[in-house]
């Protein structure tokens, strides 16, 4: 594991961390995904969400069915259009996620040393001393001695809103836990995490298959948050699943990695995926807390080196009730920048969080300052050295790009492409400027009607690519990226060859 990406100028002028920051037309390179529910699935909040930075939505189909879902979608798409702000979708599925059924809604309060029996949902009423939860085998699964967690939306971390549990005896399929912590649970439904235990479940269910045919496709999502994804084959599996729904052929597949079996088998499932999650929630559990930090450098530095996007949950926490985040949590979210995060996940901080706004913006003012001082020519030399020799084609054009775009101060890297492959290549090597993907797709006709497809890098003529370069051109000046004698470094094929350019603007 390499040394942080942090880049200081020595000796650093204490008093100029005081000094207001610069502003700039993209607040941060940083992605937030923001999970759309109770207190943010209005228009009026969604479209507050998006000029705060969110852009990506997620829908966690842990709770909630697919016509409350729909709605929120729906408005989610009046938000777009209102704001003029892109914003993708991502669907996370339920996976083998172990739940509390507290159909009641009664407040549980749980004594330290007292016992509670976890069995399965058989319409029982949870009580302070019944839990009837939605596996039937966890008294198989399970022996004397075993660690559970119950608590609702994966656990802050609060030792009043969570309970660990021993487990003390199996009795059929009743299994009897000591209470090792008072704690009391409000609300309908509660994950149960065992520590390191297998759940013999299938990480894409039958009711998971369901949602993402009659919701997923439909709503053409972008994204597939693939919950408690064990080994490849899980990954593969959706992968397979998707092809068969024509919508979701190029839906990109994020396998979540949250207990000891997604970390053991880490390397193949992030040769397999698009992309990571690091789901500090149930993770943060199965692993001791001094070995955290290891995995999410580690991880990160993985995902970095393959050019996959990795995303970090969990990150400010406090948040869900409050209007700043603690001092810890700030550092934390400048950290997962600096150790090569691409993305921030927000869960309960915009679900059910009474600041959804302010927490976006938040995390987003902390994630810029981050990025001032990310050292990006060392990250960029580390990449080359990690790749390298001889490199692919398109990776020494990607690398080339940025190597020109680093070296002439670009304003921005316009990037041809048609699958989004080639912008995804750049994107590996970090630029510290952003990259205008032009969207080409290839054309092609039945004698009835002509429709576009999603092949790599788009074949174009040389008169075709220089007018579709003006109008990328005018939109980024239009749009405040690019302006008047600025760099700005081009990367697109002509005929059969790549080309990267630099091209000097007039008035």
């Amino acid at each position: 594991m390499h040394s942080t990406n942090l880049l200081l100028e020595e000796p650093i002028r204490m008093a100029s961390i005081l000094e207001p920051s610069k502003t700039s037309f993209f607040p941060a390179m940083t992605k937030i995904v923001g999970t759309l529910g109770p207190k943010s699935r209005s228009v009026d909040t969604i479209s507050a969400c998006l000029k705060a930075g969110m852009s990506v939505a997620r829908f966690d189909f842990s709770w909630g069915d697919a016509a409350y879902h729909q709605e929120t979608l729906e408005n989610l798409k009046l938000a777009i259009k209102s704001t003029k702000k892109l914003c993708a979708v991502m669907l996370d599925t339920v996976g083998p996620e172990l739940q509390v059924v507290n159909k009641s809604e009664t407040t549980l309060s749980l004594e330290e040393n007292g016992t509670v029996v976890l069995t399965p949902h058989h319409g029982q009423e949870a009580s302070s001393s019944l839990l009837p939860i939605n596996f039937s085998g966890l008294a198989k699964a399970v022996t004397p001695g075993a660690t559970i967690f119950v608590g609702q939306y994966l656990f802050t971390g609060s030792e009043t809103t969570s309970v660990w549990l021993e487990v003390s005896e199996v009795k059929g399929d009743d299994v009897v836990c000591i209470i090792k912590n008072t704690a009391t649970l409000a609300g309908s439904l509660f994950t149960l995490h065992c520590s390191q235990i297998h759940i013999d479940l299938p990480t894409l269910s039958d009711e998971d298959k369901d949602v993402i045919r009659k919701w997923g496709a439909p709503n053409k999502i972008d994204f597939l948050s693939l919950s408690y994804t064990r080994h490849a084959e899980d990954v593969r599996q959706a992968r397979e699943f998707l092809s068969k729904l024509g919508d979701l052929s190029q839906t990109q597949i994020f396998a979540k990695i949250e207990n000891v079996e997604g970390l053991n088998h880490f390397d193949e499932i992030l040769a397999e995926a698009d992309g990571i999650i690091l789901s500090r929630g149930n993770l943060g559990i199965d692993l001791p807390p001094e070995k955290v930090f290891l995995f999410q450098k580690s991880a990160l530095h993985k995902c970095n080196m393959a050019g996959k996007p990795a995303v970090v949950t969990r990150v400010v926490d406090s948040m869900t009730d409050n209007l700043r985040p603690t001092r810890a949590e700030a550092t934390d979210v400048a950290n997962a920048v600096l150790d090569g995060s691409d993305a921030i996940l927000l869960g309960a901080e915009t679900l059910r969080g009474l600041y959804p706004v302010e927490t976006i913006s938040t995390v987003g003012r902390i994630c810029a300052e981050a990025e001032k001082v990310f050292n990006q020519d060392l990250y960029y030399k580390r990449t080359v050295k990690y790749v390298g020799e001889p490199m692919t084609h398109l990776e020494s054009i990607a690398s080339s790009a940025v190597r020109a775009a680093i070296k002439v101060k670009a304003s921005v890297i316009i990037c041809f492409t048609s699958s989004g492959r080639a912008a995804r290549l750049i994107s590996k090597y970090r630029p510290s400027m952003p990259v205008l993907s032009v969207v080409i797709p290839r054309l092609k006709t039945n004698q009835l009607r002509w429709s576009f497809t999603g092949a790599f890098e788009a074949e174009s003529t040389s008169a075709t690519n220089e007018s579709v370069l003006k109008v990328a051109l005018d939109h980024g000046k239009a749009s405040g990226v690019i302006k008047s004698h600025d760099r700005v470094v081009v990367c697109q094929k002509m005929g059969d060859s790549s080309v990267v350019k630099i091209i000097e603007l007039e008035d």
